[in-house]
């Protein structure tokens, strides 16, 4: 299995990249975070899933190691899939998933794509013994409430609730400096 690439950008799509290691160019399917820190023609590293089934081999490649590993936890999960999972590493950080599985908070993770009601309730229940919070709970749960008001606030606008993501948003952000934040995001795919 491959867990690992270094190579060189020589394409990049909206959802995958095509890598040039020493000649041969392997396809990775990318998070949104990852797909946007590559620069063609430039050298890059990345951790990697390697999904086997009958009719292909997928690559799915990350920045971040924790990246990698919620999705992988993710697919562990009994009806999330690859699409689904790379889809909601997407839209949210490790820390904040975390916080919501730890908090089983069921409304905010059914709003994540794909992840309906009883998606996320089997998401709490199947991970809640298997992920831990790296961030401090108080925090975390003010920054919440904060991304929730935020998340309102732009859904009063007319944006859904899939197109509005505040990963990569600094830490400790205000409800105005999120709707900022995830503003610029949504204008920059417009």
């Amino acid at each position: 299995m491959i867990a690992y690439l270094r190579g060189t950008v020589k394409f990049r799509d909206k959802d995958f990249c095509i890598l040039d290691v020493n000649g041969v160019g392997y396809k990775v399917f990318l998070d949104e975070q990852s797909r946007q820190s590559l620069q063609l023609d430039s050298p890059t590293e990345l951790f990697i899933h390697s999904a086997v089934r009958q009719d292909a081999i997928n690559l799915f490649g990350f920045k971040e190691r924790t990246t990698l590993e919620l999705f992988e936890l993710l697919l562990n999960v009994s009806g999330i899939g690859t699409k689904s999972a790379l889809a909601i590493v997407s839209k949210i950080s490790t820390e904040e998933f975390a916080r919501l599985v730890a908090a089983q908070d069921i409304n905010a993770l059914s709003r994540l794509p794909g992840i309906g009601k009883k998606s996320a309730e089997r998401i709490c229940l199947e991970l809640k013994d298997k992920i831990t919070i790296p961030i401090n709970s108080q925090s975390a749960q003010i920054q919440s409430s904060v991304q929730e008001e935020a998340a309102q606030a732009l859904e009063a606008l007319g944006y859904t609730a899939s197109e509005i993501t505040f990963k990569g948003a600094p830490p400790n952000s205000s409800t105005e400096q999120l709707i900022k934040f995830a503003l610029k995001n949504l204008n920059r795919f417009a």
